[in-house]
């Protein structure tokens, strides 16, 4: 099985190097020159990176099969992928193949489903489909303590009106009628 590590974006200088959106809580440890990784789609790859540095927030690599521009702006939107059999196992994470599909508990009843894992600078967050709608949940220890991939569930821990965000609120009109003010009038 395949792990997302990065999706490449745009080309950086005239060299070759491309800008990477990074899906590894260890990049300095994913993006190590000699490595090769399997692209999506499959006629970009594989590649065998050069090098990866920093210019700022953005991660840059440079790959051997990518010696200018036009070839780099070929790879814009590709996936790089790793083997789950190179990764060491590691108990502080989970990667969203692990999370999607599963059971969503709060206060010991189902709420919904994992449907996405966005990885995001700051910290993750979990997409949670619900029967109200799509709700985003901060996936952060205190909020989400206990992930159970072997039980096929989560435990959510949700802030005060978190899961009541996309529900209609209780003085909205039905549908072709005005909403009523707080002063009572229409």
């Amino acid at each position: 099985m395949h792990v997302q590590v990065a999706r490449l974006g745009k080309p950086h200088g005239i060299r070759g190097e491309v800008t990477a959106q990074v899906f590894t809580d260890a990049p300095e440890d994913r993006f190590v020159p000699g490595v090769e990784f399997t692209v999506e789609p499959d006629a970009h790859g594989p590649l065998t990176l050069l090098g990866a540095r920093w210019n700022k927030d953005i991660l840059l690599l440079s790959f051997a099969e990518v010696s200018d521009r036009n070839r780099a702006e070929e790879l814009r939107g590709a996936m790089l992928f790793v083997d789950t059999e190179e990764l060491e196992d590691d108990d502080e994470g989970w990667y969203e193949h692990e999370l999607v599909g599963l059971t969503v508990r709060v206060d010991g009843e189902d709420v919904g489903t994992v449907a996405a894992l966005r990885t995001l600078p700051v910290q993750d967050l979990l997409v949670i489909e619900t029967p109200q709608g799509e709700v985003l949940v901060p996936f952060v220890e205190e909020i989400v303590p206990e992930v159970d991939t072997e039980g096929g569930f989560i435990v959510v821990v949700p802030p005060p009106g978190l899961f009541e965000l996309n529900r209609e609120a209780p003085d909205a009109a039905p549908e072709g009628e005005p909403a009523r003010q707080p002063n009572g009038e229409a």
